[in-house]
């Protein structure tokens, strides 16, 4: 029997909540370097030359900056997406003509995936705004692009408040929604796909496959988004990081920058991006599992 509406959502909260901090405290180094590499792609020859360099400067603490905003980001973000999935799946039904009961397929459920990525980018933006700053403003001070730094979080939300306005907290969220919404049809087409042919081979319900077909699911599901994602979090990164100077320019004109004048430094942000990809991986299979664990 299905749990009630409320227990579901809070299983679906501390499933989101649990999955999203195991993902900070396991993979924020890692997240960190990648922003790095993103911003200042002349600056570091690969992957382990960013991270020897940030922990000769700085130290164990420069490879954990913007952790709470991180901690923040991933419990909003997944809070936001895992509830508003089932009302956008709603919506997939409305629009398809169905029944408030009927069983959609695995592209209407990407679709409604893809949908909940619009809402939980509003959640997601600003805490990520403040985490990118954070994990590159080391390299802001020091290449002089910034006066002062702010090694605290509410250094940070106050220099956004005072010299960006709250609209500031908003800078590279047409790049996020780029990002979110084919990445989360890409997520959940994927997981459901597999979930779809876990359950055909072994003849049983999608929800009877048991956790490791779902850990499966949730890890090619996670590969699949970052296959996809990662040129736009490329540009996400770039936007929200030089704003701090007040010049950065937007998502088409930061796009084209980049495709244009550092096509060569991509193959190292390709190279790191199957490190990332790994982490975020291991991230949703945690997510999906604490789900079916929360479920039992």
């Amino acid at each position: 029997m299905a749990p009630h509406p409320v227990v579901q959502a809070i299983i679906d909260l501390s499933a989101g909540a649990t999955g999203g901090a195991a993902c900070v405290f396991s993979g924020q180094p890692l997240d960190t370097v990648k922003v790095k590499m993103q911003t200042f792609p002349k600056l570091y020859r690969g992957f382990i030359h960013c991270f020897m360099s940030t922990y000769k400067q700085v130290g164990l603490r420069g490879l954990y900056q913007g952790t709470s905003p991180a901690l923040m980001a991933n419990i909003a973000e997944n809070a936001v997406l895992f509830m508003s999935y089932g009302f956008c799946q709603q919506v997939i039904r409305f629009t398809a003509g169905l029944h408030s009961k009927a069983v959609l397929s695995d592209v209407q459920k990407a679709c409604a995936g893809s949908v909940a990525s619009i809402f939980s980018s509003l959640v997601l933006c600003p805490t990520e705004l403040v985490k990118c700053r954070l994990q590159a403003m080391h390299e802001m001070a020091s290449s002089g692009k910034i006066a002062s730094s702010q090694n605290t979080v509410w250094s940070v939300v106050r220099f956004i408040i005072r010299n960006e306005g709250p609209l500031g907290f908003f800078q590279g969220l047409t790049t996020t929604i780029a990002r979110e919404v084919p990445g989360y049809f890409c997520f959940f087409g994927a997981y459901e796909l597999c979930r779809t042919t876990f359950a055909d081979y072994m003849k049983c319900g999608k929800d009877d496959i048991g956790v490791a077909p779902i850990v499966f699911s949730g890890g090619f599901g996670g590969a699949c988004l970052w296959l996809v994602v990662y040129p736009m979090d490329c540009v996400k990164s770039r936007i929200q990081v030089m704003s701090m100077t007040g010049k950065q320019a937007g998502f088409f004109k930061t796009f084209m920058t980049i495709t244009r004048t550092e096509g060569k430094h991509m193959k190292g942000f390709i190279v790191f991006s199957i490190t990332c990809l790994e982490k975020q991986s291991w991230c949703k299979r945690l997510k999906l599992s604490a789900v079916s664990v929360f479920t039992l």
